[in-house]
Parts: C-alpha cells; sequence; structure tokens
C-alpha cells in the first residue's frame, strides 16, 4: 500500500511504470489526481506542473493520446476547483458567522472585495503556482466570489494550465535540461508575464499621483 502511494505520489516520474501496467486505465488514474490536486486543500502535495509536462512527453511518444489526454485533465482541473470553490463557499459563512474572537470579520470582507476586483487573476495566475492552486479556489468560495466570475477565468485558467504545459512536454518533455528545470521554467514564465502588468500598475499609480 505504501508502495502504491509512492507511485502515485510520484507519478511524475514513474508514469511509464504505469503505462505499461495499467494501459487506458492511465487516463482515469491521471484524472483523478489532477481533480484532487485541485479539488481538496488537504491534497496540494500531489504533483501538478510536472505531471502534465511529463504526461504530454509521453503523449509526443505514442503510448498516450495527447489531445484525449488534455481534454480528460481540463475537465479534471475545471471540475476539482468548483469542488474547492463549493466547500470554501460552503463553509466560509458558516465559519465567520460564529462568534469567535479569533476570526477577523473585516478580514472577510477585504477579501471579499479583493477577489471582485481581482479574483480572476489569481484563479488564472495561481494554476501555474503549487500549493497556491491548491488554495485559490477554497479562498474564492470563502470569499464568495460570484460563481459566474470564478467558473470564467476557471475554465480559462484550466485551458492556459493544461494546453501550455501539456504541449511543452510534448515538444520539449525529451530534452534533459528542460525536465530538470521544468518548475523555474515556469517560475520565469509566470514572472515574466506578471512584470508587465505590475509595472503598468505602478507606473499608472505614479502618474496619477503626480496629477
Amino acid at each position: 500500500m505504501l508502495e502504491f502511494f509512492n507511485m502515485v505520489l510520484h507519478i511524475d516520474q514513474t508514469l511509464g511504470v504505469w503505462v505499461e501496467q495499467y494501459g487506458v486505465w492511465v487516463y482515469l488514474v491521471l484524472f483523478l489526481i489532477v481533480f484532487a490536486e485541485t479539488g481538496l486543500v488537504v491534497l496540494p502535495f500531489l504533483p501538478g506542473d510536472s505531471l502534465l509536462f511529463i504526461a504530454g512527453a509521453f503523449g509526443a511518444t505514442g503510448h498516450i493520446d495527447p489531445i484525449l489526454m488534455s481534454i480528460l485533465l481540463i475537465i479534471a482541473a475545471v471540475t476539482g476547483n468548483t469542488l474547492n470553490y463549493a466547500i470554501g463557499r460552503y463553509i466560509g459563512p458558516r465559519v465567520f458567522s460564529m462568534n469567535l474572537r479569533f476570526l477577523d470579520r473585516g478580514a472577510l470582507m477585504r477579501t471579499h472585495a479583493f477577489y471582485e476586483k481581482h479574483g480572476g487573476k489569481t484563479i488564472v495566475m495561481s494554476r501555474f503556482i503549487p500549493v497556491v492552486r491548491t488554495f485559490a479556489p477554497f479562498v474564492a468560495g470563502v470569499a464568495d466570489m460570484s460563481l459566474a466570475r470564478f467558473q470564467m477565468f476557471n475554465i480559462l485558467g484550466a485551458l492556459i494550465w493544461v494546453i501550455s504545459l501539456v504541449a511543452a512536454g510534448y515538444f520539449f518533455g525529451n530534452i534533459p535540461l528542460v525536465r530538470e528545470h521544468l518548475n523555474t521554467i515556469v517560475l520565469l514564465g509566470l514572472a515574466a508575464a506578471i512584470v508587465p502588468v505590475v509595472g503598468a500598475g505602478l507606473f499608472k499609480l505614479f502618474r496619477s499621483r503626480r496629477a
């Protein structure tokens, strides 16, 4: 049992064994792992980015159908986040309605306001940040972010996350240097996308203060 759990935990390293032993059932295994990692706040340690990348690499070898796999993993990512959001939305009001001194009601309102203004960016960008991607939809639910707005960015984020990493694995997954530094490459790419946005925001703030 421990060996099985270890294989699941490191499936990004043992995917070849899963494909060889379980054949088409590997699609279900990948689906459940992505669903659990995005849908349950207690499982943020499951592989995400690396799993998609390695799965894409196996798609290039013909052992896995990359199109079918991408569709299934997008569904897993969307439904997982939806479950996480629903749990947060169900628990959030109950928790903050309790008369507990250590709960900051003001913080809940500020979080709600933040997600209404920046929640979309948070849901999309968090897809590429381990652990954060597991907690972001839960916090969005706690903050009572509207379901329609959440789902719009949830689906967008899932599409970008799965397609980009599976495609990267498909085309570059068999290059050792890329595989060994995947997390660093993902974070650098995310930083490259965020820096111009932050810079534009700071420039606008500076200009408004001068005016």
